[in-house]
């Protein structure tokens, strides 16, 4: 349970905000892989896509970005 992590994005308000699946259960390589896919693509950047979130096998947030503001979880410490 502890090495499985699932990838979900969501999309901006204006297009219904639809949670999609991307992938579940995976390594955590897999995981990482789709994360960035979906907070640097086309529809990243033009805001259609408003959050994206890796979940641990408990169903925990591990990593968390949003339209806008970029990687909010986990926090990066300020220098």
């Amino acid at each position: 349970m502890s090495n499985e992590f699932s990838v979900y994005y969501t999309s901006n308000e204006s297009l219904g905000s639809i949670t999609e699946c991307e992938c579940r259960f995976v390594d955590v390589e897999t995981a990482k892989k789709w994360f960035r896919h979906h907070t640097t693509n086309v529809t990243a950047m033009a805001g259609f896509t408003a959050r994206v979130i890796i979940t641990d096998g408990g169903d925990c947030i591990v990593a968390e970005w949003k339209y806008g503001q970029g990687v909010i979880w986990p926090k990066q410490e300020e220098e």
